[in-house]
C-alpha cells in the first residue's frame, strides 16, 4: 500500500482526496503546514509527496527543494498557478509532475500511478534504443548523450522512452498523453507536455532552439529522428 504526504491547507480539498486516495488503496497522511509536512517526514519514510505551493507558513517551493535535496522522493506539485514559469520552476526544483488545479480525481491517480512507475517499461523493457547521438538502456532506465548519463526525472524519462520507442513515427499530443500518464487530452494543461518536450530538448540536443532529437509536426504532435 503506496504511503502518501498530502500537504494540502486547503481542509475541504485534503479531505475529499484523502477519501478519494484511501477508497483507491493508498495510505495517507495529510499536513496542513510546512511544518506538519517536514516533521512527517522525519518520522517515516513516504512513497510520493502531493505538494501544494500556497501554504500558510511558507511556499510549497521550498519544500519541495528540500525534499529533493534529501533523496529522490517522487513529488506532484498541485497548484492554481498554470503559467509556464510556474511550471518550470516546480520541475526546476525537483517535482516530477505538476498537476493545476482545479484536477479531477481520476486525473490526479492517474498520474500518481504514472510517476510511482518511476523509470517503469513502456514496452521495451528488455531493450537499449538509439536515436542518433542518445542511448536509452530501458533495462536499466538509463539515458546517455556520447556516452556520458543524463539524469531525467520519471516522467522525462518515460516521455522520451516512448518517443524512441516511436523514432521516426509521428506521436500525437493524446498518444503521448496516454501513455505517459494514462490520461485523456483534456485532462492536462496545455503548458504541461510543452514544458516537459522544452526541457528534454535543453537536457539532450546540442541546440535546444533547433533541436535534432525531438521534433515538432506542426499541427500533429511530435516525433524522435528523422
Amino acid at each position: 500500500m503506496p504511503a502518501i504526504l498530502f500537504v494540502e491547507d486547503d481542509a475541504t480539498i485534503s479531505m475529499g482526496v484523502e477519501y478519494s486516495l484511501k477508497q483507491d488503496g493508498f495510505q495517507v497522511s495529510l499536513a496542513y503546514r510546512l511544518e506538519e509536512a517536514r516533521d512527517l517526514l522525519k518520522r517515516q519514510p513516504f512513497d510520493l509527496v502531493l505538494l501544494d505551493l500556497g501554504l500558510p507558513d511558507g511556499s510549497g517551493y521550498a519544500l519541495c527543494k528540500e525534499i529533493r535535496a534529501a533523496g529522490d522522493t517522487p513529488i506532484i506539485i498541485l497548484s492554481a498557478r498554470d503559467e509556464e514559469a510556474s511550471i518550470v520552476l516546480g520541475l526546476d526544483l525537483g517535482a516530477d509532475d505538476y498537476l493545476t488545479k482545479p484536477f479531477r480525481l481520476r486525473e490526479l491517480i492517474s498520474r500518481m500511478k504514472a510517476v510511482l512507475r518511476r523509470r517503469g517499461p513502456v514496452e521495451v523493457s528488455d531493450r537499449t534504443l538509439t536515436c542518433g547521438d542518445v542511448t536509452v538502456v530501458a533495462q536499466q532506465a538509463k539515458v546517455y548523450k556520447n556516452g556520458r548519463e543524463v539524469v531525467l526525472t520519471a516522467l522525462e524519462y518515460r516521455l522520451l522512452l516512448a518517443l524512441v520507442a516511436n523514432q521516426g513515427r509521428v506521436l500525437t499530443r493524446a498518444q503521448i498523453l496516454a501513455q505517459i500518464w494514462d490520461v485523456d487530452e483534456d485532462f492536462v494543461n496545455d503548458n504541461t507536455l510543452t514544458v516537459y518536450i522544452k526541457r528534454l530538448r535543453e537536457k539532450l540536443e546540442d541546440d535546444p532552439q533547433n533541436p535534432a532529437l525531438i521534433k515538432t509536426v506542426r499541427g500533429l504532435g511530435y516525433k524522435a529522428g528523422n
